[in-house]
C-alpha cells in the first residue's frame, strides 16, 4: 500500500497550500512577533542569508509540515464522520514564523485514509487496503499452522504508529477482523524513538549477528549463480 508517512505529508502540505498557509521554515526567520489567531505574521527574515540549493529549501519546509503532521493530526477511534468528531475540542498549533490557527475536523478527516482509504480522490484509491486490511491480508498469504502465532505477535513500528489514536484504531479494527479462533494481541514499544526507527534498530541487530553473517551473498556470487544463492543459502 502506498499509504504512509509521505502521504499524510503531501496531505497535510496540501491542506495547508488550500488554507494559504506560508511555509516559512526556522532557517530563514530572525525574529517574530506574537498575533492573534488567524491573523497575518509578523516576522523578519534573516539578514544575509547563504545561497541554499531548492532540495535543501524543500527538506526544511518539509520538517515544518512534518511536526505539524505529528502534533495535530489524530486519528479517530471509529470510522470518520463529520458527526462524531463535530464535537471533539480544536488543537491549537503555531507555525515557525508565528502564525498560529486551531484546526478541528480536518485533523482527523487526514489520516482516515490509513484505515479506510476508499474516499480518496486519487486513481486508485478504492483498490488500496487500509492497515488493518494489510495485516489480515499478509497473514491469509502465509501458511495455515503460522497464523496464529502471526495474529499474537502483531508489532507496530514506523513514525505513523506514533499518531495519537493511532494503536486503538488498529486495535479495534483488528478485533472485527481477526477470525474468532485466532488469538489477537497488539505488540507496541513504548519509546518513541524505539517506535519509529524500530525496523532499522531490527535490522542493524540481524546484521551483527554471526550466524547472519553466513547467510550473506557477495556481488561476485550473485553473478554467478544468480538467485539460486539466495534459495541456497537462505532455505
Amino acid at each position: 500500500s502506498p499509504l504512509g508517512s509521505d502521504y499524510l505529508t503531501s496531505q497535510c502540505q496540501q491542506f495547508l497550500q488550500d488554507q494559504k498557509i506560508e511555509i516559512v521554515p526556522p532557517y530563514m526567520i530572525a525574529s517574530k512577533s506574537e498575533v492573534n489567531e488567524g491573523e497575518t505574521p509578523k516576522w523578519e527574515k534573516r539578514p544575509n542569508l547563504p545561497e541554499v540549493t531548492k532540495s535543501w529549501h524543500d527538506y526544511h519546509c518539509r520538517e515544518v509540515v512534518r511536526d505539524f503532521q505529528h502534533t495535530v493530526l489524530q486519528v479517530h477511534d471509529t470510522n470518520y464522520s463529520d458527526e462524531a468528531v463535530g464535537s471533539i475540542p480544536h488543537v491549537p498549533y503555531e507555525f515557525p514564523n508565528g502564525y498560529n490557527e486551531e484546526f478541528g475536523q480536518e485533523r482527523f478527516k487526514i489520516p482516515e485514509a490509513l484505515f479506510d482509504p476508499s474516499g480518496l480522490r486519487v486513481q486508485g484509491g478504492g483498490a488500496m487496503m487500509g492497515a488493518a486490511h494489510v495485516v489480515t491480508t499478509s497473514v491469509g498469504m502465509c501458511d495455515v499452522d503460522l497464523r496464529p502465532s502471526l495474529y499474537g505477535n502483531v508489532v507496530v513500528t514506523g513514525g505513523n504508529t506514533l499518531l495519537q489514536g493511532y494503536n486503538d484504531r488498529l486495535n479495534r479494527d483488528l478485533s472485527m477482523k481477526t477470525p474468532s479462533t485466532m488469538r489477537f494481541k497488539l505488540i507496541a514499544a513504548n519509546g518513541a524513538q524505539e517506535r519509529r526507527y524500530g525496523s532499522w534498530i531490527g535490522g542493524s541487530i540481524l546484521a551483527s549477528l554471526g550466524s547472519f553473517q553466513q547467510m550473506w551473498i557477495s556481488k561476485q556470487e550473485y553473478e554467478e549463480a544468480g538467485k539460486q544463492q539466495v534459495d541456497r543459502k537462505c532455505p
